[in-house]
C-alpha cells in the first residue's frame, strides 16, 4: 500500500519505490520516474532529494534569480534537506530523534516560515514553556541545526537561535534511600534470577540500561576484573507496515561512552553462576529487550514493598554512593562515561541528608580541635 500523499509503496519483490513527477517540455506533459530502495527510510530520502534538485533546475532554467530564491526558502525545505543529510551521517537512532523532533515540534509550527525570517523571538513564541528542560534543548539543537545547513546550502546568512533561560518546573531527581536500598537488596537476594542480577549489576557499575541489556561474556575480562562497554541497544520508531518500533543494537551513546569499568570480585562471582554458555549476558542468544527489564525491575520494586520508579533511579543512586564512598569525581565521570565532569556533579550526583549530616558533624569536630588548641595556648600565656 502506498504511503498517503507520498507516493512511497512497498513493492511485492520487498524493494520499496517511491515515484516523483518530471514536466517534459518536449513532450508537453508530465511523466513519472521511479527511486528505490531496501527500506522506507531510505527511499524517503532519495525522494526528497530528487525533489530537490528538480525545484532548482526549474529555477536556474527559468532564470529565475537564484538568490532570490535562496532568500524564500522554507524553513520546511531546509529541514527536508539537513534529514536526509542527517541520515548519510550520523546514527540511525540519532536520525530518527531528530526526524521525530522536528515532526512533532517543528513541521507545523515553523515550516511555512522563511528560513531568513526564524528568530529568537518567534521561536521562543512557537516553543510551549511548559515542555520540559530537555525537550526544549533537542528541539533548539534541531532548529540550529536546520538553519546551519539552510546557511551552508543557500549560502545565506542565519543567525543561531539562542535558548530562553528555562521557565518550567524542574523535576527532582530521585535516589534510593540507604533504607530503600536495603530492601531493594533484600529482594535481589532473595532467589535471584538473571533479571535480578541485571538490577544488582546495575547498581554496582552504573552501566546504562541500553549497555547492559547489549552486553555479552566477551565484554567481561575474568583476569583483569574489567568490564568493556562497546555497544548498546534501544527500541526506535521505524516506518513501515510491519512494526512501529524496531530494536537496535548501536555503538555507545558517545566516544566517552565507550569505557572500562573495574568490576568487584564479588560481583564476578555472582555473575558466574549465570553463564550458560550463551552470547549476552542478560538476554541469551540476543540483546535483552529493555522495556522487559524495566517490567521486571517494576515487579521487583513491589516485592522488595517499594513504589514504581524508572530504572534510570539505579544509576543516580550508583554515583551518589561513589561519591559518599569517597571516589573522586573525575574517576567516577569516567566510569559514568561523561564527557565532561559537570554532568557528573549536576545530573548524577545527590548527596543525601544523611551525607550532609555528617559533613557538618566533621566540620564540628575540627573547629572544636581549633577551640581546643586556643584554650590550650591561652593557659600557656
Amino acid at each position: 500500500m502506498a504511503r498517503h500523499g507520498e507516493n512511497i509503496r512497498k513493492r511485492e519483490d520487498g524493494r520499496w519505490e517511491g515515484r516523483y513527477s518530471v514536466y517534459i517540455e518536449e513532450r508537453g506533459k508530465k511523466i513519472y520516474r521511479s527511486v528505490y530502495g531496501r527500506s522506507y527510510e531510505e527511499v524517503k530520502e532519495k525522494l526528497t532529494l530528487k525533489k530537490t534538485r528538480l525545484k532548482e533546475s526549474v529555477i536556474l532554467n527559468n532564470k529565475v534569480d537564484y538568490y532570490s530564491y535562496c532568500e524564500n526558502v522554507k524553513f520546511s525545505d531546509a529541514a527536508e534537506g539537513w534529514l536526509v543529510e542527517i541520515s548519510m551521517i550520523s546514527k540511525i537512532s540519532t536520525y530518527v530523534k531528530y526526524r521525530l523532533i522536528y515532526e512533532k515540534y517543528l513541521a507545523l509550527t515553523l515550516g511555512e516560515y522563511q528560513v531568513s525570517n526564524i528568530n529568537s523571538v518567534l521561536v521562543y513564541g512557537k516553543i510551549s514553556e511548559y515542555l520540559s528542560e530537555s525537550v526544549q534543548k533537542s528541539i533548539y539543537c534541531v532548529i540550529n541545526q536546520i538553519l546551519r545547513f539552510a546557511s551552508r546550502r543557500y549560502e545565506i546568512s542565519v543567525p543561531s537561535i539562542k535558548r530562553q533561560a528555562f521557565k518550567g518546573k524542574r523535576k527532582p531527581v530521585e535516589v534510593l534511600t540507604k533504607l530503600e536500598q536495603s530492601q531493594l537488596f533484600s529482594a535481589i537476594y532473595r532467589d535471584m534470577d538473571i533479571y535480578k542480577m541485571a538490577v544488582a549489576f546495575c547498581l554496582y557499575t552504573g552501566v546504562r540500561i541500553g549497555e547492559l541489556c547489549a552486553l555479552k561474556w566477551m565484554d567481561i575480562d575474568l583476569e583483569h576484573r574489567l568490564l568493556s562497554i562497546n555497544r548498546t541497544v534501544q527500541r526506535i520508531a521505524v516506518n513501515n507496515e510491519q512494526t512501529k518500533t524496531k530494536l537496535l543494537e548501536t555503538v555507545p551513546k558517545s566516544e566517552c561512552s565507550k569505557r572500562e569499568i573495574p568490576i568487584s570480585v564479588f560481583v564476578l562471582e555472582l555473575l558466574k553462576h549465570f553463564d550458560n554458555g550463551k552470547m549476552y549476558i542478560f538476554g541469551g542468544n540476543k540483546p535483552l529487550e529493555p522495556r522487559t527489564l524495566q517490567y521486571r525491575f517494576q515487579k521487583l520494586l513491589k516485592e522488595a514493598g517499594l513504589s514504581a520508579k524508572n530504572f534510570h533511579i539505579l544509576r543516580h543512586t550508583f554515583a551518589t554512593n561513589c561519591i559518599e564512598g569517597g571516589i573522586d569525581v573525575k574517576s567516577l565521570s569516567e566510569i559514568m562515561g561523561h564527557s565532561d565532569i559537570q554532568i557528573t556533579l549536576n545530573r548524577y550526583v545527590h548527596p543525601s541528608m544523611d551525607t550532609k549530616r555528617k559533613q557538618l558533624e566533621e566540620l564540628s569536630r575540627i573547629y572544636g580541635q581549633i577551640y581546643g588548641q586556643k584554650i590550650e595556648q591561652a593557659k600557656i600565656l
